[in-house]
């Protein structure tokens, strides 16, 4: 967003005091006191977008260990201010600022992390806005809406040289960091294949209607980057995964970059050759949902391996046995993985070996944190502080999410793409390399590299 439009959005918005205080020599308690020590280590964050994924940053912000100061929430909607005021007040013993406007926190200097969990329209943007005033940045899955901001989050992410990581949490799970570990170093032989699934019983959601914006939303900051557009009943509220193509990116970017993601980690494969998709609505035929709702994605890389993706979004049969998860194939035997651990069999389908963390991460239950959260995004704070590696990169983060977004791209053409295994980019069709990118609201187009 360039500066005049700033500075007219910031009009039309709702004007509120930032409200930052400053200590002078008056006493404070010694639990304010405690906050102060140590400053120069403690990271102080902001958390974009309070919807579902919230519960997933509690337990990382309250640890002691961390040493953050959350010092901003921020919600288009303002009645998910004080509610996630109210959630933090069981894991934190201050009171952060609550704040409407995004740009107003990102202009906050003393904000060293933005914390970006906004619907998937938002991700990029908000993360290029946020490295551009000098932030890191952890970004809920998928990191992009389409595949040019992956591309514009890795270059950013170097021309900032600020810490930026994806949601991706199960890069931080102990038992598939072992189990990944072990495939590399050739536990089950050479690994040719991965299919990755998930299997949900969504239900009917609600014809989307023309209606006014529920009170308390900011309608025009709701939609940010994406062509204006007149409110419809029951958007704003996850809704906007299923209402077409300006918000959301369907249960691909929703959900199978988790496991499109360790299928990729698990066989050491970047960009595809070839993606295949055969996917419908198959439920509910009348409701408001607007894309699929089953889907089935090949995926072929240049050294011949295969993912393959069975997506069911409201078929709530488990087709592997689990909800949601990895199979991953080699020459000498097989591992199933997913978010509770792994078991590994040999070529005559044996069990060999099994790591169950009985983690309290979700599978496809709404909402969000647990152990594999708390530790991801711990590693982030490490990372920022330079004392810890990052367990996954945004470069990582974004070829994963890529996948997904070729997979929508081949449904919404109806195309089999033939793309370049060096970057990704379709060759073989205009029509569908001209979904590469999106068209923006003017005055929010992305930076120029």
């Amino acid at each position: 967003m360039n500066d005049s439009s700033r500075r007219d959005f910031l009009k039309k918005t709702t004007a509120a005091s930032l409200g930052i205080s400053a200590l002078g020599s008056l006493a404070f308690s010694p639990k304010s006191y405690a906050r102060i020590i140590g400053a120069n280590e403690r990271l102080n964050v902001a958390i974009a977008g309070l919807g579902r994924r919230l519960g997933a940053f509690y337990e990382p912000i309250g640890l002691k260990s961390s040493n953050v100061n959350l010092l901003y929430l921020c919600d288009a909607m303002l009645s998910q201010m004080p509610k996630a005021a109210n959630n933090f007040a069981k894991h934190i013993d201050y009171n952060p600022k609550q704040e409407q406007n995004i740009f107003k926190v990102l202009d906050d200097k003393e904000v060293d992390v933005l914390i970006n969990a906004t619907p998937d329209h938002w991700h990029a943007p908000g993360t290029w806005l946020a490295l551009e005033r000098g932030k890191h940045v952890y970004v809920e899955k998928p990191c992009s809406h389409n595949p040019r901001e992956g591309e514009l989050l890795i270059a950013l992410q170097k021309k900032y040289n600020k810490v930026v990581q994806m949601g991706n949490q199960q890069r931080s799970a102990p038992e598939s960091r072992e189990i990944i570990a072990a495939i590399h170093a050739g536990v089950i032989g050479q690994v040719y294949k991965a299919t990755a699934f998930y299997s949900n019983g969504r239900g009917e959601v609600p014809v989307a209607k023309p209606a006014p914006a529920p009170q308390g939303l900011d309608w025009e900051l709701f939609q940010g980057p994406a062509p204006r557009k007149p409110y419809t009943h029951d958007t704003w509220d996850y809704n906007w995964h299923w209402y077409g193509w300006d918000y959301g990116t369907a249960e691909t970017g929703n959900n199978a970059t988790h496991e499109l993601d360790v299928a990729r980690w698990a066989l050491q494969v970047s960009y595809p050759s070839k993606v295949e998709v055969e996917a419908a609505k198959r439920h509910f035929l009348n409701d408001g949902w607007t894309m699929y709702d089953t889907m089935e994605a090949q995926f072929t890389f240049e050294n011949g391996s295969v993912i393959e993706w069975d997506g069911k979004s409201r078929n709530n049969y488990n087709t592997y046995g689990a909800d949601r998860g990895t199979i991953i194939y080699g020459s000498e035997g097989t591992v199933f993985v997913n978010r509770n651990g792994y078991t590994q069999y040999d070529r005559q389908g044996k069990k060999v070996k099994e790591n169950k963390g009985g983690g309290s991460e979700a599978g496809t239950q709404l909402g969000g944190g647990g152990d594999m959260s708390t530790t991801h995004v711990v590693n982030f704070f490490n990372a920022v502080r330079g004392i810890e590696k990052q367990n996954s990169t945004i470069e990582e983060g974004a070829v994963s999410t890529l996948l997904c977004h070729l997979a929508n791209i081949s449904y919404r053409t109806g195309e089999t793409l033939v793309c370049d295994s060096k970057n990704g980019h379709i060759t073989n069709s205009p029509k569908a390399m001209a979904l590469w990118s999106r068209e923006y609201e003017k005055g929010w187009e992305p930076p120029k590299l």
